[in-house]
């Protein structure tokens, strides 16, 4: 259902009447436009030496049928930024850039699109893996401290949503949302998983409700997970929250942090994932290696899933 023209929907209310198709893997689609992310800022490298290539992958996922554009932000921090000689003006304007860059990709489309300012873990700036682990031996109070400022420089550039992604742990997941309560701007939280517990090794059904009875969260769910251990994620998600799921495995290959390579073969079926929304799944995409081509074969599934879909 396309918003009203001039207006802008929240999210919030999208989610109550129809299923969104989010983009899929931004640094794949970059690799795919010749970029080189073998430096320790990965895609946000690019939000100063290429913005115009971000954009370009923006625009890539539209094209696709992409409703949701999540940020170049994930590993966008103003420790790792630092380490590249930039002071932290710099950075917050860097980090707000990345915002700007999606939402001018998502003009013109038929449909309206919303954009998600990505907060990463703590794990990404460090570029070890670490992410897919936690317990990174920092307090929840610590956490908080770290992702405040970032949060914050993403906030002030106006996203419609902030993506609490790629979560490992349930103690970061706590200390995210209390890094966000009072900012004014809507969040969902996902997890990183293996089968169907955290990284960390929390039980799902511990970790999700956290959310339970927070009005900011609008989603809850999982992505950057094997698509083997997304269904039953969405399943608990929605039981133990009542919330719309937000799921976006990747490809299904394995990351080698220590040789930066992917292994294994692909698993993401998109026809298979177009059952979802009977689960819950309100916001559906990929993550890590899934490209445009994916992501239109996922729009096509839901919408032939949806009531009258054809």
């Amino acid at each position: 259902m396309a918003p009203i023209p001039g207006t802008a929907r929240p999210l919030a209310s999208a989610l109550a009447d129809e299923v969104l198709v989010l983009d899929g893997g931004l640094s794949n689609q970059l690799e795919a436009q010749g970029c080189d992310l073998s430096d320790e800022l990965w895609s946000a490298r690019l939000l100063a030496d290429g913005p115009e290539q971000i954009e370009a992958a923006h625009t890539a996922y539209v094209r696709a049928g992409a409703r949701v554009l999540i940020t170049a932000s994930y590993q966008a921090t103003f420790e790792g930024f630092a380490r590249r000689g930039v002071d932290r003006s710099g950075a917050a304007r860097l980090i707000g850039r990345s915002v700007e860059l999606a939402r001018e990709a998502g003009q013109g489309a038929a449909e309206q699109v919303w954009v998600a300012g990505s907060v990463g873990p703590y794990g990404a700036m460090q570029a070890d893996g670490s992410e897919y682990r936690g317990r990174y031996g920092l307090t929840v109070r610590e956490l908080e401290r770290f992702h405040r400022p970032r949060i914050e420089a993403l906030v002030e550039a106006g996203p419609d949503v902030l993506a609490l992604e790629t979560v490992p742990d349930a103690d970061e997941a706590e200390a995210l949302l209390r890094a966000v309560d009072g900012c004014g701007v809507p969040v969902w939280l996902s997890y990183t998983i293996a089968g169907e517990r955290t990284r960390a090794g929390q039980g799902l059904t511990e970790a999700f409700g956290l959310v339970a009875g927070n009005d900011q969260v609008v989603a809850v769910g999982v992505n950057c997970c094997e698509p083997g251990d997304a269904g039953r994620a969405v399943e608990i998600a929605a039981g133990v929250t009542g919330k719309p799921v937000v799921v976006y495995p990747n490809s299904g290959e394995e990351w080698d942090a220590g040789a930066r390579a992917w292994h294994g073969t692909g698993a993401f079926d998109p026809g298979r994932m177009g059952d979802w929304p009977a689960a819950g799944a309100r916001l559906i995409g990929g993550c890590c290696r899934v490209g445009p081509d994916r992501i239109a074969a996922l729009a096509a599934a839901v919408a032939a899933a949806a009531p009258g879909g054809r």
